[in-house]
């Protein structure tokens, strides 16, 4: 039988020639075995010889066991320096200056629609995107059966309201006018810009985007009105008054009568086509008492526009899916 010195001296140099821990762990059980088969003859000799014996084994376990672990560290270390070698920094290569942020495009067109209302007048209403199905559809005259109630057309979220109602991821700000209505008194005049969802997506539409509700309420606010404020707003916010605005009759279950409101350039790549950019019209008296108000007394408009849209047609944007790609090239366009 091979002797315990011949034993070591083989188990160094094995040891040794192993690059990787999954090898040098397959040659510590090949010389554990030798030392346990050799632990088995014990019983075989004299007790002198026996305890002689069993002393040398022991010391051979403990030296094989301190080249193991001398040669784990080894590896390790070896694995060290070659991951620092790859993740060395090159001190002569210029240095990389700290970028700057800038605003999203949609961002910058909710600032701009801000400005604009807010020099006119208007207050900025702010609220939740969780809503109630009174806020979201009943106080704004939508019916049980109206189809944006179904679950084609709406998030519902896993939470419901006092009446057992389920809670939704608001479809309009809309529901941010009769809050801030049902806050104030006299005249009311209020943007409402913010998220809201709706199950749709494509090429012009996202399951997310971005709305400016507005409402004027007073005694004497009509449709003359109506015209003439968002005739200006696009004017402004377009920056030309080489446009044409009109507004073609619709529905709503919220305002009667109704509108869409159509945009047409009259210079520039789009010379000549009508675009629809917002819904609007004469608040329903239903909604106007939903607000806390006397509908023979108090009378207003309303309207809602999509912030993509005024982006897009501002910007020369043909996808809406760009705006949330997240491409900092189509982003750092803007900035």
């Amino acid at each position: 039988m091979q002797s315990i010195d011949e034993l070591i001296a083989q188990a160094r140099s094995a040891f040794a020639a192993a690059l990787r821990p999954a090898e040098l762990e397959n040659e510590k059980a090949r010389f554990r075995r030798s030392i346990t088969e050799r632990l088995k003859t014990l019983a075989r000799l004299d007790p002198d010889e026996r305890r002689i014996e069993g002393a040398r084994l022991n010391g051979a376990k403990q030296t094989l066991e301190q080249l193991l672990e001398q040669r784990r560290a080894e590896l390790a270390q070896a694995e060290l320096s070659s991951q620092l070698a790859l993740d060395a920094i090159d001190v002569s290569l210029p240095g990389r200056g700290r970028s700057r942020g800038g605003f999203h495009p949609v961002i910058r067109t909710w600032m701009r629609v801000e400005q604009i209302f807010r020099s006119i007048g208007f207050d900025v209403a702010d609220g939740p995107e969780i809503e109630t199905d009174w806020y979201n559809f009943t106080a704004l005259n939508n019916p049980e059966n109206h189809p944006a109630r179904s679950m084609q057309d709406t998030f519902y979220v896993d939470a419901r309201d006092a009446e057992g109602r389920p809670l939704v991821l608001r479809t309009h700000t809309s529901p941010m006018q009769v809050r801030y209505a049902r806050q104030h008194q006299g005249s009311i005049r209020v943007i409402a810009p913010g998220r809201t969802y709706r199950v749709d997506s494509d090429a012009t539409h996202s399951p997310m985007f971005h709305q400016v509700e507005g409402l004027w309420l007073d005694e004497d606010i009509n449709f003359a009105d109506l015209k003439g404020v968002y005739t200006d707003f696009v004017r402004r916010f377009f920056e030309s008054e080489d446009l044409q605005v009109r507004f073609r009759p619709s529905y709503f279950p919220f305002t009667e009568p109704s509108a869409e409101i159509d945009l047409m350039f009259t210079s520039g790549p789009r010379k000549g086509q009508w675009l629809e950019i917002s819904g609007a019209g004469q608040v329903h008296p239903a909604v106007v008492r939903n607000f806390g108000f006397d509908p023979e007394r108090t009378m207003g408009f309303a309207f809602g526009s999509g912030l993509e849209r005024l982006t897009m047609l501002r910007y020369g944007v043909d996808d809406l899916r760009a705006f949330f790609a997240g491409d900092l090239r189509f982003l750092q366009q803007f900035n």
